[in-house]
């Protein structure tokens, strides 16, 4: 096993053993390590030293029982604080508020089994935070916790700093380095983007434990919601995205970034398809049928850089602004992706199987979009007959991927019935000639 294997091998068992008496040197015991050694590790795997790790994951499930109606008292007793006071004080320390307020102002959810062989996941205490914000003299500024508004998921690789910055950190320095030269390049062309700031001494970046540190400016304006999308004049609205998403290209379009480049076509074929199909049983004939009409249109789709995960909270729009936010994932790709995306994700946040009527929604929702796209980007005849196939695409990824991933057990179910769906009426996902708007 390689260390990070057997980290995971702690983390699995502290999972199996929250309620009991864990300590530092039982566990480096285990994996063979000295215990500096282990601590060392352990830290750089994880973000946290291995007992506020511990903490954290005692808070998290005593908290999630008191909101399921346990009393406080026993849930913290049950899960070794001694006392309520040593409870209360330990949930101020390393979650920056009571545990009432806490449960008043998040959406606390059963802990889901952190996995760090199947995703980036990153503990970073407020304490730790303050200590790297010294690089930019923000050691006094209030640090805060990003809960996605959609979801109510914690955000596990970014935090607020003050109402002015987001303090992002990675283990992964191409990662960073993508989002950077990215945001730089939107920013010389008048976009909005969450550019570096550099640090007290002209530095990007800040390397500390295996971990690699970065401020952005937070952009001025509101996430765009999945719900309100079917609200009011929802055809214009989501013109109105299919256009941003245009322009982003537009200005990606000759961007020199060494990103990395992927073949749709292969990955869904060879890896989502097979595993999607054998998930959900989908019929030979829809997959022979599906294979072939997008192995025919493939090779002639435009690529590009592009965003990657355009979803609505990736999308900051003001009064008289807009930008795009998260750029760790772009990539060179066929560039339907990305409005492709667009309408998976704000289904995927909103899909209702049996409301008929905003189901046909989101069908105009999605045409709108790339009726927006189109208007900016000029779609070729080619992207036009491979829409639905893209969009199918993107929904066989997410339902392979998901599949593999602890942490998203409720959001891949809804994308299996999701994709479903998508299959039974992939005539009407057709694209028309001419806008769509109405």
């Amino acid at each position: 096993m390689d260390s990070r294997e057997l980290i995971q091998k702690s983390i699995d068992y502290i999972e199996e053993n929250l309620k009991g008496e864990l300590t530092a040197g039982e566990l480096a015991e285990d994996v063979g390590f000295s215990i500096f050694h282990y601590y060392r590790l352990f830290q750089s795997a994880v973000g946290m030293s291995i007992m506020q790790y511990i903490t954290r994951r005692k808070l998290m499930y005593a908290l999630y029982e008191i909101s399921c109606g346990r009393k406080m008292i026993d849930a913290a007793l049950e899960y070794g604080f001694d006392t309520y006071a040593g409870f209360y004080r330990a949930c101020r320390r390393e979650l920056g508020s009571t545990p009432s307020a806490f449960l008043r102002s998040h959406k606390v959810k059963k802990p889901y089994k952190i996995n760090l062989l199947q995703e980036e996941h990153i503990m970073i205490t407020h304490k730790k935070a303050a200590e790297v914000l010294k690089h930019w003299n923000l050691e006094q500024a209030l640090v805060s916790d990003i809960y996605y508004q959609g979801s109510g998921n914690k955000n596990d690789n970014a935090l607020y700093v003050g109402e002015k910055y987001v303090l992002k950190f990675t283990a992964n320095l191409g990662k960073l380095k993508n989002h950077h030269e990215i945001s730089q390049r939107l920013a010389s062309v008048g976009l909005q983007s969450a550019v570096l700031v550099k640090t007290v001494d002209g530095q990007d970046y800040v390397e500390e434990d295996s971990l690699y540190f970065y401020l952005t400016h937070r952009l001025e304006g509101e996430q765009i919601l999945a719900d309100t999308m079917y609200e009011g004049d929802y055809p214009a609205k989501a013109r109105f995205v299919g256009e941003m998403i245009g322009q982003l290209h537009l200005a990606l379009k000759d961007a020199e970034v060494p990103v990395k480049s992927v073949d749709l076509y292969e990955k869904t074929v060879m890896w989502a398809l097979p595993k999607a199909k054998n998930i959900m049983g989908l019929a030979e004939d829809f997959c022979r049928e599906y294979i072939r009409t997008f192995d025919s249109l493939h090779g002639q789709l435009p690529r590009q850089i592009i965003h990657r995960d355009p979803n609505p909270g990736n999308i900051i729009c003001s009064q008289d602004q807009w930008g795009f936010i998260d750029f760790e994932l772009s990539e060179e790709n066929v560039r339907i992706f990305d409005p492709c995306y667009a309408a998976t994700a704000i289904l995927s946040e909103s899909f209702a199987q049996k409301d008929e009527e905003k189901l046909a929604k989101w069908i105009q929702i999605y045409k709108n979009i790339m009726a927006g796209y189109d208007s900016v980007v000029g779609l070729e005849e080619a992207e036009r007959q491979a829409i639905p196939y893209v969009l199918l695409a993107n929904q066989l990824i997410c339902v392979a991927w998901f599949a593999e991933q602890d942490k998203y057990k409720e959001i891949f179910a809804v994308n299996k019935k999701m994709t479903r769906w998508m299959v039974e009426r992939l005539g009407e996902l057709k694209v028309e000639t001419g806008p769509e708007i109405g």
